[in-house]
């Protein structure tokens, strides 16, 4: 019985000892994150005058961290592909178009003061008949009556009086245009996709460069001439209408390469190809814009003359790459 009870007790120690190993990367996982927040109070040993602590060495027993997938992106990228997505995203966008909206509160606006109008009139035929007694068996006027009726007209007709006004505001009122957003972006297959992506950025950046330049400084001189600026944003936009054009002709050429004949698409293959190269060319013209914006923000506080120069000379580089991409979108 003695050896029994031994080797029970043995038994449950091995047990408990296999526990307690299984957890030591746990353990090892709680001793790190302790002794990182202990770090936090205590300065470094270099910064403190002592010597530069060790590289710290990575913990074999620290499991890596799991990378989890954005699933608000992917979710947002699969909806854009799914063709009844798009309708739905379609018609919530013509449903808040700010016309839409416009000619949704005029006939909410109409339609009230319709029914104004016939409670106006009802009431005003109420008061007639209750006041000439029309309407009492005995054919007495019925004053009380004539008076909540001709109460109610008025009331009503207070109503309408500010209808009628409303609906007439509203018909002035000019129909105000949608707010400009970003263009839709290719779809993720197509060889354009990635140059409109950073064609959307650049965008961006110039955007903030060129407001950066149009801001006069304490003297209230601006570093460079309004017209320069205004010459660089008009070319921007050209060439980036430019950029599109041709982006949607390679999107077009995808789509008839994807009904052809098997025998047709390395044709068109290779059309899609060139394009794209052009498109290369016409985007990295559009960098240099930016890269010359950026130069002559930078120079702006030394005065120098070299950077103005460049943002000019970036933009009729760009003005004639927009006319030649113009030609060939």
């Amino acid at each position: 019985m003695a050896q029994q009870g031994r080797r029970r007790d043995f038994g449950e120690l091995s047990a408990k000892l296999e526990k307690h190993i299984e957890k030591l990367p746990d353990y090892a996982v709680r001793a790190q994150e302790k002794l990182q927040k202990v770090q936090k109070y205590f300065p470094p040993a270099d910064q403190a005058g002592g010597k530069p602590a060790p590289p710290r060495r990575p913990n074999p027993l620290q499991r890596p961290p799991v990378r989890r997938p954005d699933v608000t992106t992917s979710l947002t990228s699969m909806a854009s592909q799914v063709p009844a997505f798009a309708e739905a995203r379609a018609k919530w966008d013509r449903w808040n178009h700010p016309a839409a909206k416009l000619e949704r509160r005029k006939r909410r606006t109409s339609r009230a003061l319709t029914l104004w109008i016939l409670l106006t009139i009802l009431c005003g035929v109420l008061t007639l008949a209750a006041g000439m007694g029309w309407i009492s068996a005995a054919g007495a006027p019925m004053m009380p009556q004539a008076i909540a009726a001709f109460a109610g007209a008025v009331v009503f007709g207070t109503f309408s009086v500010r209808s009628g006004l409303k609906l007439r505001e509203l018909k002035r009122t000019p129909i105000p245009a949608a707010p400009a957003g970003p263009p839709p972006l290719p779809p993720a297959r197509s060889a354009a996709r990635e140059p409109m992506e950073r064609l959307a950025e650049c965008e961006a950046s110039l955007t903030e460069l060129l407001r950066q330049l149009s801001v006069p400084s304490s003297v209230g001189t601006t570093p460079v001439s309004e017209v320069s600026v205004a010459d660089a944003r008009q070319t921007s936009a050209e060439a980036a209408a430019a950029l599109r054009g041709l982006a949607a002709r390679i999107q077009a050429i995808e789509r008839g390469r994807d009904s052809a004949p098997a025998r047709e698409q390395a044709a068109l293959h290779a059309a899609v190809a060139k394009l794209r190269e052009q498109l290369d060319d016409g985007l990295e013209g559009y960098r240099g814009l930016v890269a010359a914006a950026g130069h002559t923000v930078a120079a702006a506080g030394d005065g120098l003359v070299t950077s103005k120069q460049a943002l000019t000379d970036a933009t009729d580089h760009l003005a004639g790459l927009a006319m030649a991409l113009r030609e060939l979108s």
